[in-house]
């Protein structure tokens, strides 16, 4: 009879140190890159355009950075 043991973490899907490094890196990477897209999108908008969306250029950078709430 064959049996696992299932008492050690596999270094193959924990990564460590590095792995988890890299991995938020690349989030916060991609997360920086999404923010800058929003807020070049968004500078292109006209002011009517903005007031439209219940907005104004000051709103961009918090819309960009996530924490804009009305």
């Amino acid at each position: 009879m064959a049996s696992i043991n299932a008492t050690r973490a596999n270094p193959a899907l924990t990564g460590g140190f590095a792995s988890g490094f890299f991995t938020a890196t690349a989030s916060r990477l991609a997360a920086w890159n999404d923010a800058r897209i929003t807020r070049k999108s968004l500078s292109q908008l006209s002011a009517r355009e903005l007031d439209d969306i219940g907005l104004c250029y000051g709103d961009i950078n918090d819309v960009a950075a996530g924490g804009f709430r009305r």
